[in-house]
């Protein structure tokens, strides 16, 4: 099998790829054609079937394994398949593990790290109610053990909420150990439940899309709402820490042009924000330079408005 990854300009494709998502379009001369994405676990490839009624397309639809065949060209600075023929591929004929992009690190033993991280905790309320997540709700802790963190942008792939959410609080563990004014149970509790919304935003692999609950309430509010279901099932729990916390949660994106509700009011909050900022910036830098082979200047991005540059 070709990955993804590793195609050119000019290439040939014949082999089968996840079809992640499919639609139907008119060119400006009133042709019809179709979109497709094709997935294999080491990224996406943009797709277009310019005559969707040839003999060689079969049909299929999105969600579907689908032999491809066809030729790599180059558009507008992009990679994209022009699609000759499809043939839609039963089960048997896939290893969907070649498919399904997966975090490089183990998730076991990234899980074992963050329990351990949760068990440091000395506030009883605060440990109980992450116990209450992470150990003793096991639905939870698989979904979030296997979600991703994003639908694309960083750690858009299996385990990327896992590995995003250790980063995020490793790099709080570090912030308390250099500014001891900090509060190390709140910081490390929030770090560790910023993103448990997203267990609900984004529907699992091989979707990975966002739910109805996500695009009408998101990640930040529905976060926050499970903070206070489980802080709710904890006797006696201080209503000032379970509003600090849920602060944390809603205040973690920083800015309101960035969706946050709230602005930091709390040295934690501030640290949260600036450690979230910092593993999805990095990381999505991080996949940018994997995603091609090209040294030196890379093009202008968006995200970080500026020319990137691999070093030498």
């Amino acid at each position: 099998m070709k990955y993804i990854k590793d195609y050119k300009d000019g290439d040939r494709v014949f082999d089968i790829y996840f079809c992640k998502f499919k639609s139907s379009a008119v060119t400006k001369n009133g042709k019809s054609y179709d979109n497709v994405i094709i997935q294999d676990k080491t990224g996406t490839l943009d797709a277009k079937i310019w005559d969707p009624n040839n003999v060689g397309i079969a049909d299929f639809e999105a969600m579907d394994y689908i032999e491809v065949y066809g030729e790599v060209t180059s558009f507008n600075g992009a990679l994209q398949v022009n699609v000759k023929r499809v043939r839609r591929c039963e089960e048997g004929e896939y290893d969907e593990s070649e498919y399904m992009p997966i975090s490089k690190k183990n998730l076991d033993v990234m899980y074992a790290e963050l329990l351990k991280i949760i068990d440091s905790v000395q506030n009883t309320y605060l440990k109980a109610l992450l116990n209450k997540f992470f150990v003793e709700d096991g639905a939870f802790a698989s979904r979030f053990k296997k979600a991703s963190a994003a639908k694309s942008v960083h750690h858009g792939f299996i385990g990327g909420l896992l590995e995003h959410t250790l980063s995020v609080t490793k790099l709080c563990e570090y912030y308390c150990t250099t500014y001891p004014v900090l509060n190390r149970d709140l910081l490390l509790a929030a770090a560790i439940c910023h993103d448990i919304g997203k267990t609900r935003e984004i529907s699992a692999f091989p979707a990975n899309d966002y739910t109805d609950e996500g695009q009408l309430l998101g990640h930040i509010v529905m976060g926050s709402e499970m903070i206070g279901q489980k802080a709710g099932e904890i006797p006696g729990f201080p209503p000032m820490l379970e509003m600090e916390l849920k602060h944390c949660i809603l205040a973690h994106h920083g800015e309101y042009e960035y969706g946050s509700p709230k602005k930091p009011a709390l040295m934690e909050a501030l640290a949260l924000n600036y450690a979230d900022d910092t593993d999805a910036k990095l990381e999505t830098f991080t996949e940018i330079l994997e995603s091609t082979q090209e040294t030196g200047w890379l093009g202008y991005n968006r995200l970080f408005e500026s020319n990137l540059k691999r070093t030498i």
